[in-house]
């Protein structure tokens, strides 16, 4: 059977979805949680292996059906369930915590910048800028893999925060890599392995002020060494962003073959197939995806493509790394750039910002259900059950390797990487200062595990994003991408055996 018959099976599959079995099988699941927590323990901290349930079950969830919102709210639902007291309305306990999350600094700040960010590429697109800038890249990138390349390089350049990287980097190469017949699994893999890692090696980052932050809070501070000065001593460690990030080239230049998953991708190119997967028309935010008639001017303009980014990338850095802050500095020059180039008029620019933010909806939906299900996992206890059950097995020459890859399988469930570091790291830094295990070691480890979490889970906010703007089903490109992050995993973590017992 051909790539082609298979997808036209799957989108059959699709259009022919059982609702009634779906709901059967919901209300089973929520059936069978009711019974489970009739003989549950009343306090979650006794739950003990009980409280992987609702991880579980949300794993094979999305792994037979596909359909990754379905699975956070299933699961969350029968977390929920599972920490309520008998005759409890577990649709109040969800309710609440959907309302929290939405209400939420961290959710709120989602909506403004990545809805905003929306707006900022769909303007980009109309203005001609990014039509401009793939001529000129064509011109320098001659073959597919100059262009992908390219889209590494320019991931690397964009250092200053994962999302601004992803989405960046994303929608400016699809028009070019497309030239090339690159399958859009392809181009979101190089731009969400150029985002957080590189993110997590340069310290005038997001990430840095993020965990630096932490570090401090936490109790480790050598001298008067402030945040930025803690988080440089970690990034020799954080092995996963290092090696993630090498192999990218490897993979594109062909010394690392195309497996499994990507395989398939560039096979379902060859033989006439999409450049995209099946269902990215869902979340892509490009509006060449959509079919949408962009109405360029007749003279595209690079600059209408250059300033706006480097307006963005340079108010992020002024405004204290603050990326809010950038994408309003960004809008306010291109809406100034666009009426005196008499590109559009007021109207139609804030028409053109509202199709962007609505482009994000979908985006912002998996994340907000992501955080609903993280918060789920906080209640019920898993994070801190799996660190203290590793805990005990660990010694200063095993931690470093422990710590790795038991945060890096809680992260790929919970999706949250800067969620487990505040959960994480304020137990595992006294653990570290108590064992006399090198801290800079395990800290490193610790921050490894949440880019790996992050890259190959299904819904996290990496994953999504990085879809988004490559036009990529992130279903597609989570499952492509997750060979190379495994084998990435797998020398991080023998290295981390390694200098274990060397630093022990």
């Amino acid at each position: 059977m051909s790539l082609n018959e298979q997808a036209e099976i799957i989108a059959k599959e699709v259009e022919t979805f059982n609702a009634r079995r779906s709901l059967i099988g919901a209300a089973v699941i929520i059936a069978a949680a009711f019974v489970l927590n009739l003989f549950l323990p009343e306090d979650p901290a006794n739950f003990g292996v009980l409280c992987t349930i609702p991880a579980l079950l949300m794993i094979v969830y999305i792994f037979v059906t596909k359909r990754i919102i379905e699975a956070l709210t299933i699961g969350a639902v029968v977390g929920f369930i599972m920490v309520s007291a008998p005759g409890d309305n577990v649709m109040w306990t969800f309710a609440d915590s959907l309302l929290a999350t939405m209400m939420s600094e961290d959710i709120a700040w989602l909506i403004i910048v990545c809805g905003l960010m929306g707006g900022i590429i769909s303007l980009i697109e109309r203005s001609g800028g990014a039509y401009a800038f793939g001529v000129w890249a064509s011109q320098r990138a001659k073959t597919e893999k100059m262009a992908l390349i390219w889209a590494w390089i320019l991931g690397i350049i964009i250092f200053i925060d994962d999302y601004l990287n992803s989405m960046t980097v994303g929608s400016c190469m699809a028009p070019l890599t497309d030239k090339y017949k690159t399958p859009r699994e392809m181009l979101a893999y190089v731009c969400d392995s150029t985002a957080a890692p590189i993110c997590v090696l340069i310290p005038i980052t997001t990430w840095a002020v993020f965990c630096g932050k932490i570090l401090i809070k936490n109790g480790w501070q050598e001298g008067d060494a402030g945040v930025i000065e803690m988080f440089i001593k970690t990034i020799p460690y954080n092995f996963y962003a290092w090696i993630a990030a090498i192999i990218v080239p490897l993979v594109i230049l062909g010394v690392v073959p195309k497996i499994f998953g990507m395989k398939k991708a560039y096979q379902r190119v060859a033989d006439g197939g999409p450049l995209a997967p099946p269902g990215s028309e869902r979340i892509t935010i490009l509006a060449s995806d959509k079919g949408e008639d962009n109405n360029m001017p007749e003279n595209p303009r690079m600059i209408n493509f250059f300033i706006p980014l480097l307006v963005l990338v340079g108010a992020t850095l002024l405004f204290d790394k603050e990326m809010e802050m950038g994408v309003l500095s960004a809008l306010l020059v291109m809406f100034a750039m666009y009426m005196i180039q008499d590109i559009m008029s007021a109207a139609e620019f804030w028409d053109v910002i509202i199709k962007g933010i609505q482009n994000m909806i979908l985006p912002l939906m998996l994340m907000v259900m992501a955080f609903v299900f993280a918060d789920m996992n906080e209640q019920i206890g898993f994070t801190y059950w799996c660190i203290s059950s590793a805990a005990k097995v660990m010694t200063p020459a095993t931690a470093p390797m422990i710590i790795f890859l038991v945060l890096a399988c809680t992260e790929f469930i919970t999706g949250t990487n800067w969620g487990m570091y505040i959960i994480a790291l304020p137990i595992i830094i006294p653990l570290a200062l108590s064992i006399g295990v090198s801290m800079p070691l395990v800290v490193g480890a610790c921050i490894s595990a949440g880019v790996f979490g992050s890259h190959i889970c299904f819904y996290s906010d990496a994953t999504v994003l990085t879809s988004a703007a490559c036009g990529c089903d992130n279903f597609r490109h989570a499952f492509t991408q997750m060979p190379y992050g495994i084998i990435s995993a797998i020398i991080s973590f023998i290295v981390y055996a390694v200098m274990g017992f060397i630093m022990a």
